[in-house]
């Protein structure tokens, strides 16, 4: 949990509504400490712990991990078992915490790509949780940003051929709401761990106008401190969307 010196730092009043991370660096932490990559995982799952309770502590309204992606199952076979394995565990061991913390349990992505098992305890989860309003917490799973485009699309298309839309009455709303995300708003900071300077196929779509914060520390160090951090740097920035700064500061 953060602290109250921590938290005193903090306007209240211009924090993101909704937070997304991608959670890089779980293999680097382990073979620097001369560890099989599964302890790298496990580690993360402690930082995902953490900072679930930090955002839910500062009220965040959603906030969307990208956790396994549609290209890390061409990792090897040994790995993504101990992946599968460890999402298991963690579903069983965090509904109980959701369930009393008020929080929304959701996913994005290929969910049907996932192990059967796995699949039911996400079922659980989202159903004993369907309820709270308290934050949404996403995973983003077997997860890729051009192929949930293109899911869009056919969804669209779909209801064209069916006479449900126009093609003239297509846009940008209309299309998001063929999205995974149609229930969350788009994201208002992107965090990305390890040092990466890109985002990998991960909300596309979502990220038009989301600010982006990059930090070297890899995702099983990320703590209090480092999310305070992305926090100040985000409040530091004037979100524009188009608009001149002259107009933002007289209300025009």
């Amino acid at each position: 949990m953060l602290t109250p010196a921590q938290l005193s730092r903090i306007d209240p009043a211009h924090l993101p509504r909704h937070i997304a991370v991608i959670t890089d660096g779980n293999g680097r932490w382990a073979k620097r400490r001369r560890l099989p990559r599964v302890m790298g995982h496990r580690a993360g799952a402690k930082a995902v712990e953490e900072l679930v309770s930090n955002c839910r502590q500062l009220e965040i309204e959603a906030l969307t991990l990208y956790s396994f992606s549609s290209e890390n199952w061409n990792r090897p076979q040994i790995e993504i078992e101990a992946l599968m394995a460890l999402l298991d565990e963690h579903l069983v061991k965090e509904i109980d915490r959701m369930e009393r913390e008020n929080i929304r349990f959701n996913t994005i992505g290929c969910i049907q790509a996932l192990p059967e098992l796995v699949q039911e305890k996400i079922a659980s989860a989202k159903d004993r949780t369907r309820k709270n309003n308290g934050m949404v917490l996403t995973l983003a799973l077997s997860y890729g940003a051009r192929e949930e485009i293109v899911e869009a699309a056919r969804r669209l298309a779909l209801r064209v051929q069916a006479r449900e839309v126009r093609v003239e009455e297509i846009n940008e709303q209309l299309f998001a709401g063929s999205l995974d995300t149609a229930d969350l708003p788009d994201p208002d900071l992107l965090i990305r761990t390890s040092g990466e300077l890109r985002i990998s196929n991960f909300l596309l779509w979502q990220v038009a106008y989301t600010e982006f914060y990059f930090t070297d520390v890899l995702w099983p160090d990320f703590g209090g401190q480092h999310l305070l951090d992305a926090l100040l740097s985000y409040q530091q920035r004037q979100r524009r969307f188009g608009f001149t700064p002259e107009q933002l500061d007289c209300g025009d």
